[in-house]
Order: C-alpha cells, then sequence, then structure tokens
C-alpha cells in the first residue's frame, strides 16, 4: 500500500492543532474544583457551629459534583438565609476569587449525648440540687434551645416556673439565685474616678449578674446599670 505524504505546511497546521487540544484538555482538567476541599470545608464549619454542645458530632455528607466549578483558593462556608442546624440540611460553599461561584452542600448531622430532666416534680421558685436532675441519652441537635446539658448549668439556680417529672430541664424556666427581679427595690451605685454615689430604685425587668438591667431612680429617672447581684445594680461614670 503506497504510503501517503502530506504537505509540510498542512503537516504543521495538525501539530499545531493538537497541542491546542492537548493543552486545553490540560487547563479543563486543572480548573476543576477539587470535592474532597469542598466536603473539609463543610465539615469544619459544621464542626465549628456544633461546638457548644457536648459531644462528638457526627457528620455525613453527600458527594458533591464539582465538574463546573473553578478551582478556587478562597472558600468558605455558610448556612442559607433563615437556615439552622438541624439533622438533614445544607451548607453553602462559595468562592470569592476571580470567577465566583456557590454551591450546595447536603448534609446529614447528630451529636449523641446526655442531657437532663427533672427526676421530680419541681414547684415555682424551688433551688436545684443534683438529686432533682436525672440523665437522659439522645441526641442533642433535636433538643430545644436552653435544654441543661450538664448539671453546673442548673445546680443553684432557683426555678421561674413549675417543672414537671421527666421535664427536660431549660435555661428559660430557671433563674440564677442572685439575679435582680422586676418591681423589687434594688441600690443603685454610681461609680466614677475616685467617688461613688448610691440611691435606691426598682428594677424594670429581670436580669442575671453581669447583665444589664433598667431600674427606675425615685425622681423617675430610668438609667441602666450592671448587675452584681439580687439587691445591687452598678453604673460606670
Amino acid at each position: 500500500m503506497p504510503s501517503m505524504h502530506l504537505p509540510l505546511p498542512r503537516l504543521f497546521a495538525l501539530a499545531c492543532f493538537a497541542s491546542l487540544l492537548a493543552l486545553g484538555a490540560g487547563r479543563a482538567q486543572a480548573a476543576d474544583q477539587d470535592a474532597a476541599q469542598v466536603a473539609t470545608v463543610a465539615e469544619q464549619f459544621l464542626r465549628q457551629q456544633l461546638a457548644h454542645l457536648p459531644g462528638e458530632p457526627e457528620i455525613g455528607l453527600e458527594a458533591v459534583r464539582t465538574d463546573k466549578q473553578p478551582a478556587c483558593e478562597a472558600l468558605s462556608a455558610f448556612l442559607p438565609s433563615g437556615a439552622r442546624l438541624r439533622s438533614r440540611m445544607a451548607v453553602g460553599i462559595r468562592c470569592a476569587g476571580p470567577k465566583p461561584w456557590t454551591l450546595y452542600v447536603q448534609a446529614t448531622v447528630s451529636v449523641p449525648g446526655t442531657y437532663f430532666v427533672a427526676a421530680r416534680a419541681l414547684p415555682l421558685g424551688h433551688t436545684i440540687s443534683e438529686s432533682n436532675l436525672s440523665p437522659r441519652a439522645g441526641d442533642l441537635l433535636n433538643l430545644a434551645p436552653g435544654t441543661i446539658v450538664h448539671p453546673a448549668q442548673a445546680v443553684g439556680y432557683i426555678t421561674s416556673q413549675r417543672v414537671g417529672a421527666g421535664q427536660a430541664l431549660r435555661a428559660s424556666s430557671l433563674r440564677h439565685a442572685q439575679s435582680v427581679l422586676r418591681g423589687h427595690t434594688v441600690r443603685v451605685q454610681a461609680r466614677g474616678p475616685g467617688f461613688m454615689v448610691s440611691s435606691e430604685g426598682q428594677a424594670l425587668e429581670n436580669a442575671a449578674p453581669g447583665n444589664q438591667v433598667q431600674v427606675r431612680t425615685p425622681n423617675g429617672q430610668i438609667v441602666i446599670g450592671v448587675v452584681q447581684d439580687a439587691g445591687t445594680v452598678e453604673i460606670q461614670l
């Protein structure tokens, strides 16, 4: 069979075309975002969001396609608007590079751990002791906000409402023993450089030590101070 000889100009053109195709394919492959990196950013973000809960989070991420996203060195994770942490959720991944893009990773999350319920019915105004607490195992992520997950969060506190036996204890149903109570008379101490002036006033809201509270003074003025204990509010001048 006779061999086929192509003119040199045509051979050169074909060689250039093949080189361009190979270069283009290499660039396209290099430009794809690494899916494993996206998963790592999403998991780290979820662990940070769950750090306030005791226990080791269990996180599962669905496979994500990144063949349409160019590689990015500035990835950040976020929760979609209005979203909250829950068992099944989506985590947004955003690229802030020259060619920005956003995608969402579907995740399943749980935090096995211990929370506490009332060992017996607790009346209003009861001071909590350890014997009043009964541990329960469960997924801490599915509990109501403020559920007690450590005895120190409840022991010594006072119930601000009745709590039924077996009912999960929540921070909203307890108050600090040294909290200022709405309507109670407190001493207002105004401190400044080298002096202190004190008077009495009426607390307009409940507040725990270290928190701000509004107080009405005898002349009707409303001031804001920081609770020191059940009977003292301090104002820094």
